[in-house]
């Protein structure tokens, strides 16, 4: 094992107590997304090079796979590891995010999909699912002119949202990236950043889901994609309340206590709304579990000497 490839699975594996501190979703295992993790950041040159550069965002992004509840298994198309902006940031993609609204019972069903020029189209409003029919294997479809998504509803409602092609292209000009340079998604997968488009302005009608919000705030915010609707007033925790949580952060004694603060200092901020108060009190709860994790690996090597020493 090369080096550089060394100092990234000690990176992502030094995670292990912070990220089964914060996971919210028990089927996301750890041992399976460091792998995919580190297949990921040596697959090449350049995501390595970021990675080896900026060791701190390959950490916060293991966390957030836990925080979230996303796998980067690449059969399911979820998440993806990416460099971006000087750092390694978690990727969710449109799917990730219908199977998230899924497996939180937010809908039972998803499908998004652009519309080209030559495509049949007709929205039969919201409770029924509209017409798109095209030939899947034309190499003429016209140009682009619009994306929809669908979903089912628990009650077994439809709803449709659709966007033409200028609205999207008016959100994309918004993002920074695109003002700056005109990079990032928006250069290198615009048909996956347009469908996210839509699915990101849909799920403000669907039922609301913590772990939903969470991805979307992640994604406008530390993922950079900046997609935005609405300028919201910003919320606030009361400083006593997350100043309180991250001292008992910092002065948990075993994993088992910080997974108890963690759980009951996370219900609190999150109902004030205050994404900026959850990220810092993750980051502390993920600084402290990392510490915790290597404790409990130099006690494991001390009590193996110490019965090597008896035999």
């Amino acid at each position: 094992m090369s080096n550089a490839v060394a100092t990234i699975t000690n990176e992502v594996y030094a995670m292990r107590g912070s990220f089964n501190t914060v996971m919210v979703d028990r089927s996301v295992n750890f041992e399976r997304e460091a792998g995919f993790a580190i297949q990921a950041i040596t697959s090449g040159d350049y995501i390595m090079k970021v990675a080896l550069s900026n060791p701190q965002s390959v950490r916060d992004a293991v966390t957030n796979i836990a925080a979230i509840g996303i796998s980067l298994n690449p059969a399911k198309k979820q998440a993806y590891l990416v460099p971006r902006k000087n750092k390694i940031c978690l990727d969710i993609s449109y799917m990730g995010l219908m199977d998230l609204a899924m497996e939180t019972g937010s809908i039972k069903w998803a499908q998004a999909n652009l519309v080209y020029k030559n495509d049949t189209f007709a929205n039969n409003g919201l409770d029924k699912t509209p017409l798109h029919s095209f030939d899947p294997f034309s190499k003429d479809r016209g140009e682009l002119v619009g994306v929809y998504v669908t979903v089912k509803t628990a009650d077994g409602e439809y709803l449709t949202e659709t966007m033409a092609i200028d609205e999207v292209y008016a959100i994309r000009d918004r993002s920074e990236s695109w003002k700056k340079d005109q990079s990032g998604p928006w250069k290198t997968d615009p048909g996956e950043m347009i469908k996210k488009t839509v699915v990101k302005r849909a799920y403000k009608y669907w039922p609301k889901t913590e772990r939903l919000e969470n991805a979307i705030h992640y994604l406008n915010t530390d993922g950079g994609e900046g997609i935005t609707f609405t300028q919201e007033p910003e919320k606030k925790c009361d400083a006593d309340i997350l100043s309180a949580y991250v001292a008992k952060a910092k002065g948990a004694q075993t994993s088992d206590a910080l997974t108890a603060i963690w759980k009951e200092g996370v219900s609190k901020i999150k109902a004030t709304g205050d994404l900026g108060a959850y990220n810092e009190f993750k980051a502390q709860v993920a600084i402290r579990g990392e510490f915790l994790e290597s404790m409990k690996i130099d006690s494991d090597v001390v009590d193996a000497e110490f019965i090597e020493e008896q035999a």
